[in-house]
């Protein structure tokens, strides 16, 4: 009886720490794009105005500045998005800066 017992407290243990890393890989999963996205945004933000636009502004910049930026590359015939963290941060950059310039133009160059 004793081994039994040995065995499913082995069985249990393995499946709390499957649990325990797999929600912690799940909210590492969601948190590295926002952090990626804000450094895009920041990035961009730089890049054209000299400082970034806020937390929350910067990651929405850099997530649609990452779809916009894929688009533009992929129409030009590259795909530098699909190159890792560096050519994915390189495509959200151009994208968001796109994104910002139109703006401008948009508002009248303020």
């Amino acid at each position: 009886m004793g081994i039994l017992v040995f065995i499913a407290i082995l069985i249990i243990a393995y499946l709390l720490i499957s649990a325990l890393v797999g929600t912690a890989i799940s909210i590492i999963g969601l948190i590295l794009p926002l952090i990626i996205w804000g450094v895009i945004g920041w990035l961009a933000g730089q890049l054209l105005r000299g400082r970034g636009y806020g937390v929350l502004v910067n990651i929405a910049l850099g997530l649609a500045g990452g779809i916009v930026g894929g688009i533009l590359f992929r129409a030009l015939g590259s795909n530098w998005g699909d190159g890792g963290l560096v050519g994915t941060i390189i495509v959200g950059v151009v994208g968001s800066a796109v994104l910002i310039l139109a703006g401008r133009l948009l508002r009248g160059g303020r």
